[in-house]
């Protein structure tokens, strides 16, 4: 059997391993279900007449925030889910198995894929009962939940190395989520990034959020509403489709590498 063979192979065994204790445990859902059912009805009736002129259409222009924020929210099911396999002693008893040192991490950040993607279709059922709809074509729409995936499964990399680095849960806890706070909030999934003062905005024109958001807004055809229709002349916003899908691939070329390394390294102890 091949070295991939075996590792796509292992990489399975753990991933339905975590499916499992998902199934057990149905409560670990509540977090990527209910949070962001909360958001997208906080945001539409709470704030949504307030930020723009035709609450409506603010609604469409939201849900594509939501959606990048809720896949990037996400992460933090890994960083907790590493970290309490390290402090149970999971990682441990994997060691002490002939199987490839890639396959848990692998599989771990593609079980929390198969979460994240329950998590897009309870939105956007959330989303049609406020009034998103989908304008654009089948394969644009197609196009948007793949990259929507594909931001979902990169950030669970970083969440898996920060999930290493925390060390025990209580650690995780606070730092699977910290960092996301200002990496969500300073983006267009709200509001316009044009609306933010200087700094801010040059980060948020190029934040992945920003991209992913605008870039699934362009594929589900949803308008922008009132004070929100100004586009950012920034390359990434010109180009939110592509910056977005490059995006995706280097936080991956980055965090990959370097959680399988931290990961040798804790398990090496």
């Amino acid at each position: 059997m091949s070295v991939i063979t075996a590792s796509a192979r292992d990489s399975g065994v753990v991933t339905w391993r975590n499916l499992m204790n998902v199934r057990r445990q149905p409560d670990l859902l509540l977090g990527a279900t209910i949070q962001p059912i909360m958001f997208v009805l906080l945001f539409a009736f709470v704030f949504g007449g307030s930020i723009g002129d035709n609450p409506d259409a603010y609604r469409e222009f939201l849900m594509g925030g939501i959606f990048a924020q809720t896949v990037a929210f996400n992460s933090a099911y890994t960083t907790l889910g590493m970290a309490a396999d390290l402090e149970k002693g999971v990682i441990d008893r994997f060691r002490s198995l002939p199987m490839s040192r890639g396959a848990v991490l692998l599989g771990r950040t593609t079980s929390d894929l198969v979460v994240s993607a329950l998590g897009l279709l309870v939105m956007s059922i959330c989303g049609l009962l406020v009034g998103w709809r989908i304008r654009g074509s089948f394969l644009d729409a197609v196009l948007a939940y793949a990259i929507l995936l594909l931001f979902s499964f990169a950030m669970s990399w970083v969440g898996a190395f920060v999930g290493m680095a925390s060390g025990n849960v209580q650690v995780a806890q606070s730092a699977g989520f910290i960092w996301m706070f200002p990496l969500t909030f300073v983006s267009s999934a709200f509001v316009s990034a044009n609306s933010l003062p200087g700094p801010l905005k040059v980060f948020a024109n190029w934040n992945p959020v920003t991209v992913v958001a605008d870039a699934v807004r362009d594929l589900f055809g949803n308008p922008r509403p009132g004070v929100l229709q100004a586009t950012s002349d920034s390359w990434p916003a010109q180009h939110s489709i592509l910056w977005s899908i490059v995006s995706c691939l280097l936080i991956l070329a980055i965090f990959a590498p370097i959680a399988v390394a931290k990961y040798r390294k804790v398990a090496s102890k």
